[in-house]
């Protein structure tokens, strides 16, 4: 048995975060600074944290090795899995030239590309995310804005970005229920809090998103479409937060932005068209001369991206996916027979020499498996998409095993850099780096309230998910809280909100970004591109936090 020490430098807290910030400062330098290829950034941060957690936190070796391995199968099923479908089935329509459709198709509706980021980066991304998560809105987003045009680097920085709003609610509001347990906070209280938060992120936004793309003057161009997508997202998102609970925000909120927004592109048209400067005159004239396709043709080239999102949002109904991975005790017998099947495919073998093996600070060991849930993991769900789709684009079976193959292939690196990324989120956890770190942020007195998102950017920058770092830094944000006098339902909902914007920096996504659009090995070009909007919109939460602990104390529920 080893127990954890979070000041394991002379006793010293600071001394201790120090040392625990080392590998996420080299991380930082390696993208930013030597622009390192991801899989080798990832696997040389990933050999610093365990000679650190080896030496200063005193970690036995073995459990250190051992730790790592239980985060690199997590990297690869669920998060590398859900990559390898959602990009086998966008490479499936490209093919069978169904993209192509599509591309025009969303041209018809508008040839603008702030107006196309919006509907698909913006709010297609934000359905995703709620319905699945874990990386599939990006991936997927990000891809269709290549296919239209976009310039891959460009598309998967935009994709990155407007992944923030949704966030806090996704993949059916797990990373909001997720605190409830450990905290004892309900969280229908915490959904309204995050609800009195974000919808001032998701107002933003759309407006950030096209000022990035276009400049100033082009961004008041478009000011009304901008105004009807994050208005329409934003209110949705605040009335179906405080009044339904955080599972459907994401869902709801993006469905009305996008209907809202298509539908008044019907009566409003910008101006001009705006394209990239890259983009040459030819091209842009064989955009307006494109042939038309019936409604039939549009609806068979989108089929598959429809099947995707009725699938992944039926795997994301609780009920469905406690049958999907053995754990469903109601009496639906299609759910039961379900069940049954998915509680032989999900298996939580104990990783070796680490389950019960390390004991928290409050002395109670901590559990480690291996979570295999083969039926219940969102990518097979895409897979079966795929399956499915198929039979609508026409492909041989010979040439889909083919298009599969092909995919693996490309995505070797990015899957290496996964899960190395997610090995050492898992080995900073485990060895009480990241704890260290946040209660040197839980130091820092009465302007705590500006930090506590800060501690919630810090925790998804370091495991690439909100939920993941909701549970790692949540009971300490209410402790802390409490003990300053702040509400600790505010700092509980400033965790989740600061986390949504550190998705678009942690390696995890970045690497998810950059394998959806082809641009395998230019991670450190990405990160580069998505930091310093990172860094600006985490300030801006916390002084919002910090405002809502002060003089807009009243919007506490």
């Amino acid at each position: 048995m080893w127990k954890q020490d979070f000041t394991p430098i002379a006793d010293q807290l600071w001394l201790s975060a120090i040392v625990a910030l080392i590998p996420i400062l080299y991380f930082f330098w390696a993208l930013a600074v030597k622009r390192m290829k991801g899989h080798v950034a990832g696997l040389t941060t990933l050999l610093l944290a365990v000679v650190l957690v080896v030496i200063a936190y005193r970690m036995p070796a073995g459990k250190a090795v051992m730790s790592v391995t239980q985060g690199a199968v997590y990297g690869l099923l669920p998060i590398g899995w859900i990559i390898i479908t959602s990009v086998f089935l966008y490479k499936l329509t490209v093919k069978t030239g169904h993209f192509d459709i599509i591309r025009n198709s969303v041209i018809s509706l508008t040839e603008d590309r702030r107006l196309q980021a919006l509907l698909i980066a913006f709010s297609f991304g934000a359905f995703l995310e709620g319905a699945a998560g874990f990386g599939a809105p990006v991936a997927i987003s990000a891809a269709l804005l290549a296919g239209l045009g976009f310039n891959p680097l460009y598309a998967a920085g935009l994709c990155l970005i407007a992944n923030t709003a949704p966030v806090a609610f996704g993949a059916v509001g797990i990373p909001i229920i997720s605190m409830e347990g450990p905290t004892g906070v309900p969280a229908m209280e915490i959904s309204k809090m995050v609800g009195r938060q974000l919808p001032f992120l998701s107002i933003f936004i759309p407006f950030y998103l096209v000022l990035i793309m276009a400049g100033w003057k082009k961004t008041v161009e478009v000011l009304p479409a901008i105004i009807v997508s994050g208005v329409s997202f934003a209110l949705t998102q605040y009335l179906s937060s405080n009044f339904l609970g955080p599972e459907l925000p994401d869902i709801l909120s993006s469905l009305v932005s996008l209907v809202a927004l298509a539908v008044f592109l019907n009566y409003w048209k910008p101006k001009s068209t705006f394209r990239f400067a890259t983009e040459s005159e030819v091209a842009a004239a064989g955009q307006a001369v494109r042939a038309t396709h019936s409604s039939g043709e549009v609806f068979r080239a989108w089929s598959p991206f429809l099947v995707l999102t009725a699938l992944i949002s039926l795997w994301g109904i609780p009920q469905v996916k406690a049958a999907l991975t053995g754990h469903y005790e109601g009496t639906n017998g299609l759910l039961k027979a379900v069940n049954a099947i998915g509680s032989h495919l999900t298996f939580m073998p104990p990783v070796p020499g680490l389950n019960n093996q390390i004991l928290n600070a409050s002395g109670q060991p901590i559990a480690a498996v291996y979570k295999l849930e083969l039926l219940g993991a969102a990518g097979t769900a895409i897979l079966l998409a795929a399956v499915v789709s198929k039979f609508i684009v026409g492909i041989s079976w010979k040439e889909w095993v083919r298009t599969f193959a092909e995919t693996l292939n490309e995505l070797k690196y990015p899957l290496i850099t996964i899960a190395s990324v997610v090995g050492f989120a898992y080995i900073a956890n485990s060895s009480g780096m990241s704890t260290t770190l946040g209660m040197a942020l839980a130091k820092t007195g009465s302007f705590f309230p500006f930090f506590s998102p800060i501690l919630g950017w810090l925790g998804v920058f370091i495991t690439g998910s909100d939920t993941s770092s909701n549970l790692l830094f949540g009971n300490l944000q209410k402790v802390t809280a409490t003990s300053i006098g702040m509400d600790p339902v505010l700092a509980l909902a400033a965790n989740s909100s600061g986390g949504v914007v550190g998705k678009m920096i942690s390696p995890q996504s970045i690497a998810v970004a950059c394998a959806a659009v082809g641009l395998t090995g230019r991670e450190s070009d990405l990160f580069r591109f998505t930091v310093k909007h990172s860094v600006f919109l985490i300030i801006l939460i916390g002084i919002l936090v910090y405002l809502q602990s002060t003089v807009l104390s009243w919007m506490i529920p």
